[in-house]
């Protein structure tokens, strides 16, 4: 996994808890890598998934509740970092749309060795896209997080449905992404 993700994943955790928690819970954490993350190295999804634990645990907050919060993070990073992504996209089915066949194409052109989840999308209707979230990793929520930040940044008020679909090993999940009449 990018080590943007971890660095990210650090910078949200000191603007709730502040950076002597963050410290404190690196210290604490059975890490290979002691906590010492770069941007652009890469490092195995179980310390993401240990992090993300003892941050829960650190903040009485439910795991899936925090990757909720880091995914709409991500989004609002991702948003600022890279405009040229939004270039064209006036809505969020769009935008949505595009990740697979666009923004995963480039980011697979700088980082070869990257492995991103898939996303299938399928317009419903006009008001409504199923989109279907396919990993390897346990980041179902995070992805969430994701599409309801998509969604504010467009602002298009929408329901989001979700059923998991995971198995041992494969993490799946539907979306319904329902935009509000």
């Amino acid at each position: 996994m990018k080590g943007v993700v971890f660095v990210e994943l650090l910078n949200m955790a000191e603007s709730i808890a502040g950076e002597d928690a963050v410290d404190a819970i690196l210290d604490e954490c059975p890490l290979e890598t002691n906590g010492a993350f770069t941007s652009v190295g890469n490092y195995p999804c179980s310390e993401l998934m240990i992090l993300v634990q003892a941050f829960s645990e650190k903040l009485n907050a439910p795991v899936s509740e925090l990757q909720n919060k880091f995914g709409r993070w991500m989004f609002m990073r991702f948003a600022e970092g890279y405009p040229a992504f939004f270039v064209g996209k006036n809505d969020a089915f769009t935008m949505l749309e595009s990740i697979e066949n666009e923004v995963h194409v480039e980011v697979r052109k700088l980082y070869p060795e990257v492995e991103l989840p898939t996303f299938a999308t399928e317009r419903i209707d006009e008001k409504t896209l199923r989109m279907v979230y396919c990993s390897e990793r346990p980041l179902i929520d995070f992805c969430q997080g994701m599409i309801e930040a998509c969604v504010e940044h467009f602002k298009e008020p929408a329901d989001i449905d979700k059923i998991d679909h995971s198995s041992s090993g494969e993490f799946k999940a539907d979306f319904k992404i329902s935009m509000a009449a």
